[in-house]
């Protein structure tokens, strides 16, 4: 039997920025507080592709009761060749006590035969932060 890893090697895939609209909320849902953030456009760039983060999108969030959001994001990302990519991912963001946010997401991409098929085959873990209108990550591929 092979011992677990105890690391895991980190590739920078691409980093983007999303601009987002305002929340709706749906309070006293049965499994919490429920919010909707649209996605409004936004860029992104890596080593290997770079565009931009087009509508429609979004982020299907729930507030669980001890204040930590669970997110349901997904983004279409329209690399400059013109291929569309589908982003989506699951994460928390966590409240911190001097304000904004601890955001840790786990992309899955979708992307068409060619230039951006290995984006397919991929487990990306994620680092978020909040910004005025947004919300910026660094996303890298788990090797």
């Amino acid at each position: 039997m092979t011992s677990p890893r105890t690391h895991a090697e980190l590739e920078h895939v691409l980093t983007f920025s999303a601009n987002t609209g305002k929340a709706v909320m749906i309070s006293g849902a049965p499994q919490g507080t429920r919010g909707i953030i649209p996605v409004t456009g936004g860029t992104f760039e890596g080593p290997r592709l770079r565009g931009t983060v087009s509508p429609p999108g979004g982020d299907w969030f729930t507030v669980r009761s001890n204040g930590v959001l669970k997110l349901d994001v997904r983004a279409l990302l329209v690399a400059d060749d013109g291929s569309n990519i589908l982003m989506s991912y699951s994460g928390v963001a966590v409240p911190l006590e001097a304000g904004g946010m601890q955001i840790r997401i786990a992309p899955l991409f979708e992307a068409p035969a060619g230039t951006h098929a290995w984006l397919n085959d991929v487990q990306c873990i994620g680092y978020g932060e909040l910004f005025d209108g947004g919300v910026r990550y660094d996303v890298y591929a788990l090797s």
